[in-house]
C-alpha cells in the first residue's frame, strides 16, 4: 500500500520515490489542497441538503444498477470527492464540506487526515475488483488524493483530470515521479526537486490544477474517448458541477449510452441520467459489486 511501491505502467520513463526523505514537508492536512487553491468566489452551489432514499427504494435501485452494470459492454466510472469521505478526507460541497464551511465563515472541517495517511475506501476497492473481473473498463477521477492508485487500480485505465498531489513531472523529458509524500505546491509550479535523469536535470513541476489551469490533454483526451465509447457511465460521489469535467459523462448519451448517478446531493445532470441513487456510495458500490462478482465466478 505505500506509494513508493507503486509502479506505473503507462510510460517506461516513470520513476517513483526512493523513501520518506521528504515526508516531513507533508505537514499540510488533506485540506491543504483546498487552501492552496486560489480564491474563487463562484465555486457553484454548496451546502445543498443530503437526500437519502428509503431502504426499500434504495434496494430496488441497487438491484436495477446491478442489472445495468451486468448488461453493459463498456462500463466507465466517473468519481468525485464523495468516494473518499469515508476515509476521513472531507468533500467540498456537502453540509460539512470545505467550501461550504468556508463560505459560511466557519473555517475548515475538523475531522480530516493527511492525504498520505488516508486509506482507500470500500468504493475504491470495489472498483478494483470490478476491473479485475473485466466488468469495469476505465475510471475517470476528479480527485487528487491518489487513493485510486493506492487501491491498486491500474494506472493505464485511470485518468486523473485534476492531477495528483503525490505526483510531479519533468517538463522537459516528461518523466513522472510518484512520491510517498504530498508535493508542496499546486498549479503546475516548480517543486524543490530536479529530474533524476543525468542527461536532463530540469526542475520538476507539480501536477495538481489550480482554477485557471487547463485539463491535461492526455488525461482529458483519454477520458473523453472512454465516455464516447461507454454504454454506461456510473458517476460516484460527485456533484457534477466543475466544468469541463462534469460534462464528460454526457458524451455517452450522445452515442446511445446511459448515465447513472450515485450521490447524496442533487446534481445538475440528474434529469439526463437513467438512474439516480441517493445513498452512501460505499453501500451502493459494495452491494452492486458482490452479486456481480459471484455471477462472474459462476460463469468461469
Amino acid at each position: 500500500g505505500d506509494l513508493h511501491s507503486i509502479r506505473l505502467p503507462r510510460r517506461s520513463n516513470r520513476k517513483t520515490a526512493t523513501g520518506l526523505e521528504n515526508l516531513k514537508k507533508s505537514r499540510k492536512m488533506s485540506l491543504g489542497y483546498a487552501e492552496k487553491l486560489s480564491y474563487r468566489e463562484d465555486v457553484g452551489t454548496v451546502g445543498m441538503p443530503e437526500k437519502f432514499d428509503s431502504p426499500k427504494l434504495l434496494q430496488g435501485k441497487i438491484e436495477e444498477l446491478a442489472v445495468m452494470v451486468q448488461k453493459s459492454k463498456h462500463l466507465v466510472v466517473f468519481t468525485g470527492a464523495g468516494i473518499s469521505t469515508s476515509s476521513g478526507i472531507p468533500d467540498f460541497r456537502g453540509p460539512k464540506g470545505v467550501w461550504t464551511l468556508q463560505r459560511a465563515g466557519k473555517g475548515v472541517p475538523d475531522a480530516s487526515l493527511p492525504f498520505h495517511r488516508a486509506a482507500p475506501t470500500l468504493t475504491h476497492m470495489a472498483l478494483v475488483e470490478l476491473e479485475r473481473a473485466g466488468l469495469l473498463k476505465f475510471v475517470i477521477s476528479q480527485n487528487v488524493d491518489s487513493l485510486h492508485l493506492r487501491s491498486g487500480f491500474p494506472r493505464e485505465k485511470l485518468a486523473e483530470l485534476h492531477g495528483n498531489s503525490f505526483k510531479e513531472v519533468c517538463p522537459c523529458c516528461k518523466t513522472e515521479y510518484l512520491r510517498d509524500f504530498e508535493i508542496e505546491t499546486i498549479g503546475l509550479k516548480d517543486t524543490p526537486r530536479r529530474c533524476a535523469d543525468k542527461n536532463c536535470g530540469a526542475r520538476l513541476k507539480d501536477t495538481v490544477l489550480d482554477w485557471e489551469d487547463a485539463l491535461p490533454p492526455e488525461e482529458m483526451n483519454s477520458a473523453e474517448e472512454q465516455c464516447r465509447t461507454a454504454d454506461l457511465v456510473l458517476c460516484l460521489g460527485t456533484s457534477l458541477q466543475i466544468t469541463p469535467a462534469c460534462n464528460m459523462p454526457l458524451l455517452s448519451i450522445k452515442n446511445g449510452g446511459k448515465v447513472a448517478i450515485v450521490n447524496l446531493q442533487a446534481t445538475p445532470k440528474d434529469k439526463k441520467a437513467s438512474l439516480v441513487i441517493h445513498g452512501l456510495v460505499d453501500k451502493v458500490s459494495v452491494s452492486v459489486q458482490f452479486p456481480l462478482l459471484l455471477l462472474y465466478v459462476s460463469l468461469l
